[in-house]
């Protein structure tokens, strides 16, 4: 089955209903067992034209490919951020939680690079908007099955915030090495499995989804 390119018709049709900004908003890592969950956003505007080429939902790219596009898509884009939680902040307050938390510091980033969030509409992937609770003051948003495939704002998202925390968790793997980082960017694969077992965890690891693992 040939994979489709994803599109600013959604985004489009919410500027057309009175957003001056777009905020596609996607998450990465929320399935690890290491390292931060990543929240990464990506804001459109009228004047954005098309997105670069090859702009897919990050798990349908290649990692190479994926490393190509993210300078492309931060230039394409009004504004993009990232924001984090780390593993800790992960056991302390849980995954929903978290990510609503590195959300809110993805949009603190957006606004001080001057993002206007109030003008905004967030458009994010999935069906449970995660992000309005760990907010002070609720934003407009709407949620979307699978956007991340479909909605360019949201695909571009899901780049620049995979290849942010694939770089991180590189970066981990030179200074602790032994547990495949670098490969695995913190999934539970079975060698990864095997090293905590063999060296133990580390502070990177989210210690209460290992209780029933090791």
């Amino acid at each position: 089955m040939a994979v489709s390119d994803p599109t600013l018709e959604i985004e489009t049709s919410m500027h057309a209903a009175g957003a001056r900004f777009v905020i596609g908003i996607d998450e990465v890592g929320r399935g690890a067992i290491a390292g931060p969950v990543a929240v990464g956003l990506c804001v459109v505007d009228v004047t954005v034209g098309a997105h670069p080429e090859g702009l897919r939902d990050s798990k349908l790219l290649s990692e190479k490919r994926r490393v190509a596009l993210a300078p492309l898509t931060a230039e394409w884009a009004v504004h993009t951020s990232v924001g984090l939680a780390s593993a800790l902040e992960v056991d302390r307050i849980g995954i929903v939680a978290a990510l609503g938390l590195a959300a809110k510091r993805g949009l603190v980033a957006l606004h001080e690079a001057g993002a206007d969030i109030g003008a905004s509409v967030v458009l994010l992937d999935g069906s449970h908007d995660w992000l309005n609770p760990a907010l002070s003051s609720p934003l407009r948003v709407q949620t979307r099955v699978k956007a991340d495939r479909d909605c360019s704002s949201v695909a571009g998202a899901s780049v620049v915030a995979k290849v942010h925390r694939d770089s991180l968790m590189i970066d981990a793997d030179a200074r602790q090495p032994g547990y495949g980082w670098a490969g695995n960017k913190g999934y539970g694969s079975a060698d990864h499995f095997a090293a905590i077992a063999q060296l133990g965890a580390t502070d990177l690891h989210r210690r209460t989804w290992l209780k029933t693992s090791v």
